[in-house]
C-alpha cells in the first residue's frame, strides 16, 4: 500500500488553500483601497485628479497616440473629464469600454466629450453610438497597484482579457498614490507598462518598475 495518493491530495489541498487565502486577501484589499479613495476630501481629490491629468499629458507628449481608450469613473476612480476634453481638442481620438458579457474582453466604442451615453452592463456608462475601434493605448483605473505595476481591479478580469487579445496596446494604469500596496500577481494578470499617479509615472521595463 502506498501513501503517494495521500501526499498528492495534501499538496492539492495546500495549493487550493493558498489560492483561497490569496483571493480573500485581495478581496479585503479591494474593499480597503476603495474606502481609502472614496474617503479623499473633495478639494484634495480635485487637486489630485488635476495632477494625474497633467502627468498623463506629459507622458503622452513623449508617447503620442492617435486613439486612446479612456474610462468613465465609478466608485471613486480619478475623474479625468477635463483631460478628455483637452485631448479631443488636440485631435486625439477617444474610446470608452463596453462590457459585452461576463468572461469576455472589453469592446471599445468611439466617443468624444458631449456624445450621448447610456448605462451599460455593470452600471458603466457607455457610448450610445456603437462604433468599435482598437485603441493604441488604454487608460486603466486601478483599485490598487504594486511595485511591479500589476493592478487590482474590481475582480472581473475584463482588462486582463482585453490586454491578452491586444498585446500591442499600451496599458497605462491610473491610480492615486495612496492605493499603492503589496500583493502578488496571479498567472493571468498583465502588468501595466506605466502607472500614473498624482505624484509620478512608474515605468515598467524588463520586469522592473521605476520612476523615470
Amino acid at each position: 500500500m502506498t501513501t503517494t495518493p495521500r501526499i498528492a491530495c495534501a499538496l492539492t489541498a495546500t495549493v487550493a488553500e493558498t489560492a483561497h487565502a490569496d483571493a480573500e486577501f485581495k478581496k479585503s484589499m479591494r474593499l480597503r483601497m476603495r474606502a481609502t479613495r472614496m474617503g479623499l476630501a473633495a478639494p484634495l481629490r480635485a487637486s489630485q485628479d488635476a495632477a494625474i491629468a497633467v502627468n498623463i499629458e506629459r507622458w503622452l507628449a513623449h508617447h503620442p497616440v492617435s486613439l486612446l481608450g479612456v474610462y468613465w469613473p465609478i466608485h471613486g476612480e480619478p475623474a479625468l473629464h477635463d483631460l478628455y476634453a483637452r485631448l479631443a481638442a488636440a485631435g486625439v481620438g477617444l474610446a470608452l469600454p463596453n462590457v459585452t458579457g461576463r468572461g469576455l474582453p472589453l469592446q471599445f466604442l468611439t466617443w468624444a466629450p458631449g456624445d450621448a451615453l447610456i448605462l451599460g452592463r455593470e452600471g458603466i456608462a457607455t457610448p450610445a453610438r456603437v462604433e468599435t475601434v482598437q485603441p493604441q493605448a488604454m487608460l486603466i483605473p486601478c483599485v490598487a497597484f504594486n511595485s511591479a505595476n500589476f493592478r487590482l481591479g474590481f475582480g472581473g478580469g475584463y482588462y486582463d482579457r482585453t490586454l491578452a487579445q491586444a498585446p500591442q496596446a499600451t496599458a497605462i494604469g491610473v491610480a492615486y498614490s495612496c492605493t499603492q500596496a503589496d500583493f502578488s500577481a496571479a498567472a493571468h494578470d498583465i502588468a501595466m507598462q506605466v502607472v500614473i499617479t498624482e505624484t509620478a509615472s512608474f515605468m515598467r521595463e524588463a520586469g522592473d518598475a521605476r520612476s523615470p
